[in-house]
């Protein structure tokens, strides 16, 4: 397979620092072409939960030529490490009232084994979603690996790599949050942001320019919610941070210099974003569904930022290029978080 663009750059920078990650969803066709594509590739070291024989049959019948001599599989039911993850999860969590019967039945569940995995250090990394909804692979996430320490709100973004885009980005964008705090305070927006221009910084390896977005451009328009886009924007500058940010404006203004020249220009931001931050999940779904859909652009994500470990989340309509982009970019957030750990 052939990469091209944001992808193809995330996926050397893998390769040049091999991780293993855990692909819970191994039902799912796409999933397995992915997991055979990496490992073929050399892009990370694959486990795969659930059933050999299952996960061999399927590979076979739909013409997969998997090597298991490099692809592992656990199946949570007969796995050496079984009683050592039930007792862990049991201690992590009886003081929250799980019971040692309650730890056993989790542990069957997939995604549940495949948190526990990484929570011990058992691989860097876990990539779901394809088939289940975002709460059920943020859910063992938010319980077992928790946010890094000193952040108050796990949110999430888009890498959005737009082909044959004339705009000071490049076409490559962050987008956030598409999919997990579906209606941010003023506090949890200037939260999302801060979180995005690192991530823009960590994986686009660019400046982060940073939009807060809304339906007005500084003041043209008055509501409540423009408020919040506003103090948002406050509550971050007071912060001094390293990177540029600005708003509430609207989407042509943050990414059309034309426009930004004659609605906001006093900003250096305007006409030049590469992060846009929406001001709930209901715009930013709509938003990266449209650019993807319309401007063919490759979307990989949702990205998960703030956990303490990587934990990430796929959109159930992805393609396997996308589950590729998203292991890749897994890969590289833990080697971001070894080099934070031991710096």
């Amino acid at each position: 397979m052939e990469f091209y663009g944001i992808t193809k750059d995330i996926i050397e920078r893998a390769k040049s620092n091999k991780k293993r990650i855990v692909l819970p969803e191994s039902s799912d066709l796409r999933i397995l072409k992915a997991a055979d594509i990496i490992s073929k590739e050399d892009i990370a070291d694959i486990t795969l939960i659930g059933s050999l024989e299952e996960i061999e049959f399927l590979c076979k019948v739909n013409n997969i030529n998997m090597n298991f001599d490099k692809i592992k599989v656990e199946n949570p039911e007969i796995s050496e490490k079984r009683e050592f993850y039930i007792n862990s999860l049991y201690e992590l969590r009886k003081n929250k009232g799980l019971s040692m019967i309650e730890a056993m039945q989790l542990i069957n569940d997939n995604m549940y084994f495949a948190t526990m995995m990484l929570k011990v250090g058992d691989c860097d990394g876990v990539v779901s979603g394809a088939i289940h909804p975002t709460a059920d692979t943020l859910r063992p996430a938010l319980k077992i690996i928790k946010a890094a320490e000193g952040v108050k709100n796990v949110s999430s973004f888009f890498i959005m790599d737009i082909p044959n885009c004339d705009l000071d980005s490049n076409g490559k964008y962050i987008f956030s949050d598409c999919g997990l705090i579906e209606n941010p305070t003023e506090e949890q927006l200037a939260d999302i942001a801060i979180a995005s221009a690192i991530s823009y910084r960590n994986l686009i390896k660019g400046e982060p320019k940073v939009a807060m977005l809304s339906y007005s451009t500084k003041g043209s328009a008055k509501s409540e919610s423009i408020d919040k886009v506003s103090n948002a924007v406050k509550l971050v500058k007071e912060l001094e941070v390293d990177f540029e940010i600005d708003g509430e404006m609207q989407l042509d203004t943050a990414i059309i210099k034309e426009v930004a020249a004659l609605k906001a220009p006093s900003s250096t931001v305007a006409g030049h974003a590469n992060v846009l931050i929406f001001p709930n999940i209901e715009a930013g779904n709509i938003g990266y569904k449209l650019v993807q859909r319309f401007a063919h652009a490759t979307a990989i994500g949702p990205i998960t930022q703030g956990l303490a470990k990587p934990i990430n989340d796929l959109s159930r309509g992805c393609n396997v290029e996308e589950i590729i982009g998203s292991v890749a970019v897994t890969c590289v957030q833990a080697e971001s978080q070894c080099i934070k750990k031991n710096s």
